[in-house]
């Protein structure tokens, strides 16, 4: 049985959390857990809050906590994965990935957790290959795209990872500004046509 003044609390607090006040947010999860310890979107939502914090430790915390009670709900196993990218636990994460994987090949966000977690522990060639799983059935997700452009760089596949990042560019503007700032794209910064792309 939902209590309605926990939904109230509820919504306030994600109203907080969308406005960016955070820590405001996390006082209002803090009220409900204080009511009920077991309330999982509470737990959920103060450890994806902590994580914004980049307190990754806090936030790991609550997700374990929410995980004993709902060792399935698959919303907080992805923050873990999250947070757990996030903290430089990749075997952690990956297995988290792997896992829920295992029963749902074609979990988009979760294969995409994992091609950043595989670039992150320089497995690019790995990373390649999940990312071409994304980008068969959504073949303009500049995010992937961008990504798998990293990936091809640091294989020093140059002409190839700007063919794939002419493409994310043509998807987003931002891409430009993104492909400028990212390490991945060093040994490209005098190539002319890296230039002309990012210009």
């Amino acid at each position: 049985m939902t209590n309605p003044k926990t939904n109230s609390i509820l919504d306030e607090a994600n109203r907080l959390f969308l406005q960016g006040k955070i820590k405001e947010a996390i006082i209002y999860y803090d009220e409900i857990l204080d009511e009920n310890q077991n309330h999982i979107s509470s737990l959920n939502n103060k450890g994806y809050a902590l994580s914004k914090l980049k307190d990754y430790d806090g936030a790991l915390q609550c997700y374990d906590r929410a995980l004993k009670l709902d060792p399935t709900d698959i919303s907080v196993l992805i923050n873990k994965i999250s947070s757990l990218r996030k903290k430089g636990e990749f075997i952690g994460a990956l297995n988290y990935c792997n896992d829920i994987l295992h029963n749902n090949s074609k979990y988009n966000i979760v294969l995409y957790h994992k091609e950043r977690i595989l670039f992150s522990m320089e497995k690019f060639e790995e990373s390649i290959l999940i990312c071409n799983i994304i980008l068969k059935d959504y073949p303009n997700n500049a995010e992937v795209l961008f990504d798998k452009s990293c990936n091809l760089a640091m294989l020093s596949r140059l002409d190839d990872a700007l063919d794939i990042l002419e493409n994310a560019i043509s998807q987003g503007i931002q891409y430009k500004i993104k492909a400028k700032k990212t390490k991945s794209f060093e040994n490209l910064k005098n190539n002319p046509r890296f230039q002309k792309l990012t210009s």
